[in-house]
């Protein structure tokens, strides 16, 4: 783990961060076809920047903070975006439901309180984010993609657009609330470590 700033997985997440507006912009205004295309390299993004960490051992602090506070910023971004009425001809399935987006940012707003809480009161800093937290993340990324591909080709949405929305709601409520467990669990372990040294 280093403290360099100017590393390539760095530059990547900086990319990353400067097409949110880009993409927010382009799916506000209608241009649906290339928003998802701006959507998809800011994904792949997210994808090189982890595998160029690791195999060129480029992995840093500021890396850690800001790879998933971009990833954050993004889906939050997006699904306000999606669930905007207008924003698509009104259809059976688009806009997004309010429910779905409410779900993802109540979930980034519970772990970063549960964070913050705990840090406050303990000034505990290993957190990690657990697998099924990943797999949150990466079912919003490909749940979003489908919707912005639903957007392009309308004929598609009654198709798969029900089980996206039923997904990624699923997944955000089951992985914050286990979140908080995943989170004990650490402490539990970190206080382990301590006492075993202490031995």
């Amino acid at each position: 783990m280093t403290s360099n700033v100017i590393t390539i997985p760095n530059l990547l997440t900086f990319l990353r961060m400067a097409l949110i507006p880009l993409f927010a912009s382009l799916l506000f205004y209608g241009y649906s076809g290339w928003a998802l295309l701006v959507f998809i390299i800011a994904g792949a993004s997210d994808g090189i920047d982890g595998f160029v960490a690791r195999h060129l051992n480029q992995e840093s602090e500021l890396g850690t903070i800001l790879d998933p506070i971009a990833d954050k910023l993004l889906m939050t971004t997006t699904f306000v975006i999606l669930t905007l009425p207008n924003i698509f001809p009104p259809t059976r399935h688009l806009p997004v439901p309010f429910w779905v987006t409410a779900a993802v940012i109540g979930r980034d707003i519970l772990i970063i309180a549960v964070a913050a809480a705990i840090f406050i009161i303990t000034g505990f800093r290993g957190f990690q984010p657990s697998q099924l937290g990943k797999l949150s993340t990466l079912v919003q990324v490909f749940g979003v993609g489908l919707i912005l591909l639903a957007a392009v080709i309308p004929s598609l949405q009654s198709f798969f657009l029900p089980t996206v929305y039923t997904t990624v709601t699923a997944l955000a409520v089951f992985s914050g609330i286990h979140y908080v467990f995943f989170v004990a669990r650490l402490m539990k372990e970190k206080d382990a470590k301590k006492v075993t040294s202490e031995l």
